[in-house]
């Protein structure tokens, strides 16, 4: 009916968990399904099968040819990070809500969803809620407006949907980060391109300028920003000259501006790698959540949407206080624990409990340990430690854990490690989830080893995308 590679319009029908939007071709054989990744009901699409079934193909989006009728024109300048940019944020949430409770019914046999959820938290600021935001420098652009591609161009903004060589030039504000910045950013484009050294060239690895990075902190309103270059023509670039321009356009809201040389020719490397100098101001930002202050540098993992990450903490934190519990006295794990956020809030609505911060990742534990020292907070004790292992590296805590808090990469927990989560004993867990999908599969291993699930609330982190984060209690 179809084949692998094949471009086919396609009308979309309904929407499936993580932005699938399905479609169907019929023929005497009945009805055929096909997923398309970022679409949305209503929509008429020109897609690319990627994968092919028996019963169903999983298809790329390269084009909305038509709108659907629940959409609205944006403002904002449309990106690939940001798919349903036109569509109201009050439909998008419903439809989070629709698709992600019909994932725990299929995937967690939860046929009683409707009875154990919560509430659907909506992001406080649908538009410019993000905190850090990644453009990439390309000399071949895809044009928007023609859809054509150009070569030996100078484009700066998002890759093109689909590829990692085409790059769609940012002209106005995306709608996701700081709209000052953006709507600058095609006359920094335009200064940057005027000092004659070459955009990257992604197939040939090679040029000049490779991306921008932008961190914000909200509660004092100022960008850190960091220019990743190579060092090919790097005796012909005047750092100074750069760092002068940003301070003329955008005055004090400038915190620092840094310069990384990184050489690294891997489309995926991680781009703040590399040699960097501070060209002028700070090298961090100062971001407050809950009353809590945060020191964030370029390398620093902290929540992308920090609004939103205030209720889903407060969300998690009721939960661990469910029923007024009272852990004075008590043990609580924050596993997974990152910087060290909730095991820091926690202090704030207990006393007289133990509170240990586990994490692999050591220099998140060393940003924890900051943290916390920057907040006064001293009833928080934080281990570099593989989850998985840590009774085994500290037996005195077996038997003692009360209540432990969850928050694992998106990939999820693996299977081994949630068993020796469970075997630490705690009466209750409060499981955090970017990816609810995951969180579904392990709810079915909590409940075969005796644990109840009591509630899940859904916190958009993310809006205009198909991403949703889920909170669950669960008790023994």
């Amino acid at each position: 009916m179809v084949k692998r590679g094949e471009t086919i319009e396609l009308t979309i029908e309904n929407l499936a968990f993580g932005g699938q939007g399905i479609a169907r071709i019929h023929d005497d054989n009945g009805a055929f399904i096909l997923f398309v990744q970022n679409s949305f009901p209503g929509q008429k699409v020109l897609a690319r099968v990627t994968k092919k079934r028996k019963k169903h193909a999983e298809c790329s989006l390269l084009k909305v040819l038509e709108r659907s009728p629940q959409e609205i024109i944006s403002e904002y300048q449309e990106i690939s990070g940001a798919p349903y940019i036109h569509v109201p944020p009050t439909i998008q949430e419903e439809q989070k809500e629709k698709v992600t409770l019909e994932v725990y019914r299929r995937l967690a046999n939860l046929q009683n969803i409707d009875e154990i959820f919560d509430e659907f938290i909506p992001s406080p600021d649908h538009y410019h809620y993000r905190n850090k935001m990644e453009y990439s420098f390309s000399s071949i652009e895809h044009d928007i407006h023609t859809d054509e591609e150009i070569d030996d161009a100078f484009a700066l903004g998002f890759k093109h949907r689909g590829t990692w060589w085409k790059v769609e030039s940012l002209n106005k504000a995306s709608g996701l980060f700081d709209e000052q910045w953006e709507n600058f950013l095609k006359e920094f484009r335009e200064f940057l391109f005027k000092t004659g050294l070459p955009a990257w060239h992604p197939p040939r690895k090679d040029g000049f300028f490779r991306h921008i990075v932008v961190r914000k902190s909200f509660h004092e309103d100022k960008l850190l920003i960091n220019l990743v270059t190579s060092s090919e023509g790097i005796e012909n670039f005047d750092l100074h000259s750069v760092a002068e321009f940003l301070k003329e356009k955008m005055g004090d809201r400038i915190a620092g501006f840094q310069h990384t040389i990184n050489n690294n020719v891997a489309d995926r490397a991680k781009i703040e790698n590399g040699d960097c100098v501070l060209a002028f101001g700070k090298d961090h930002v100062i971001e407050e959540l809950n009353g809590l202050f945060f020191e964030i540098s370029m390398e620093s993992f902290f929540q992308t949407n920090p609004k939103s990450a205030e209720r889903l903490y407060n969300k998690a934190l009721d939960y661990v206080f469910e029923g007024n519990r009272s852990l004075k006295g008590k043990v609580v794990m924050d596993l997974f624990c990152g910087t060290g956020t909730i095991g820091q809030l926690l202090t704030q609505r207990t006393e007289d409990t133990k509170i240990i911060g586990v994490d692999i990742v050591a220099e998140a534990i060393s940003d924890a340990k900051r943290n916390a020292k920057r907040n006064n907070i001293s009833g928080v004790e934080f281990y570099a430690a593989d989850v998985g292992k840590f009774l085994k590296a500290y037996p005195d805590y077996e038997g003692k854990i009360d209540t432990i808090v969850l928050d694992p990469p998106r990939a999820g927990i693996a299977p081994k490690t949630l068993l020796k989560v469970i075997q630490l004993g705690a009466e209750r867990i409060v499981y955090i989830s970017c990816n609810p999908s995951t969180q579904a599969r392990d709810i079915k291993t909590l409940e075969e080893y005796g644990y109840k699930t009591k509630k899940i609330s859904l916190v958009d982190q993310f809006p205009h995308t198909s991403h949703i984060e889920a909170i669950g209690l669960f008790e023994r």
